[in-house]
């Protein structure tokens, strides 16, 4: 079709489901994708989009097209609480009393969020000392240490959804399913019916989604995402409703080539420790980033932690599938090959 996904407006993908891109700012992404399904009097979405400004009225003109409002809107399934996805839905519900349902597994980010106990980047920051990525911390207190902290917008769901679980609507049944990996209570939902995939970022078109940027992360954050690639594959082959780029993918033929793409990094940060770079930080700086190759010095202070993290992950499941050897120290963790077996 040609058309950028990332266009305003209102765009029918199915019977009664609509596809409404919402804006992020300062993000090269420059949109995500809010579903919005009809059921009968009632509006459920399928995530909400980052609470800016111009939300709620960018919303609101795109269901107009319908003859719609957002106070219609009854429900909010969201796939994982990242800021572009959660934040929005918990305006609605101030607004309208929207109930808000959020997988269980995305608890303890949520809990540090909404106490405050910590800066929202302070656990990467944390991440990025044990990786050796001093540069990278002081670039990014450059780039967002003069900001102003965001409105407070965390707030716990009205449900949280655990293991899979049918959630009816009027006139369709989803098939809520964990997926965990690029957060930990990441939830897609399947409409088999219709032979769709409302994926969030768990299976995007166009780029492999971060794994472990969030506050609280699990003990193998690649481990569970691969876990959950292979997850999408016992699901039929599903139309693919992503929350980043336009739709319509097989959901199988990109959980492949997803699950392929970090086969190839694992591989090429194992040969990035036997050449000698024994932390993430080092091996990030050598390693190519985005489709285009580019260079980690080309790559902005948020990205640049984006690769540390995870080149971290990537070597964090080498060190667990006894490929590397991982030492950990109060200020360090770095790695080596494993030692040989002795013989005998």
């Amino acid at each position: 079709m040609g058309q950028d996904w990332t266009e305003p407006g209102l765009f029918t993908v199915g019977p009664g489901v609509h596809r409404i891109p919402l804006p992020l700012p300062n993000d090269g992404l420059r949109a995500v994708n809010v579903y919005a399904i009809e059921c009968g009097e009632d509006l459920v979405l399928i995530d909400a989009g980052w609470a800016l400004a111009e939300t709620g009225g960018l919303l609101d003109a795109a269901l107009d097209q319908v003859g719609r409002s957002s106070a219609q809107i009854t429900r909010c399934l969201v796939t994982h609480v990242h800021r572009d996805h959660y934040t929005m839905a918990v305006i609605l519900r101030q607004r309208f009393g929207t109930q808000v349902a959020l997988g269980i597994g995305e608890r303890p980010s949520l809990t540090s969020s909404v106490n405050r106990d910590q800066e929202s980047l302070m656990g990467s920051v944390r991440r990025l000392q044990q990786s050796g990525a001093e540069p990278v911390i002081h670039a990014l207190a450059k780039a967002f240490g003069g900001r102003r902290p965001p409105e407070q917008v965390w707030e716990y769901p009205d449900e949280w959804l655990s293991g899979r679980a049918t959630v009816g609507l009027a006139g369709r049944d989803l098939l809520a399913v964990p997926t965990p990996g690029h957060t930990q209570g990441h939830t897609v939902f399947a409409d088999q019916a219709a032979g769709t995939l409302f994926a969030g970022d768990h299976v995007l078109p166009h780029i492999t989604p971060s794994v472990g940027f969030e506050p609280v992360t699990g003990d193998q954050p690649l481990g569970d995402y691969l876990g959950s690639l292979r997850l999408i594959l016992e699901l039929p082959d599903l139309r693919l409703l992503p929350a980043h780029g336009p739709v319509g993918m097989s959901s199988h033929a990109r959980a492949l080539e997803l699950l392929a793409h970090h086969e190839d990094r694992l591989e090429a940060c194992l040969k990035r420790v036997a050449a000698g770079e024994h932390t993430a930080y080092a091996a990030a700086l050598v390693l190519p980033w985005t489709r285009r190759g580019r260079g980690f010095a080309d790559l902005d202070a948020f990205n640049q932690m984006l690769a540390v993290l995870e080149t971290g992950v990537h070597l964090d499941l080498l060190a667990a599938q006894g490929r590397l050897a991982r030492t950990v120290t109060a200020e360090l963790v770095s790695y080596a090959l494993p030692s040989p077996e002795p013989p005998g």
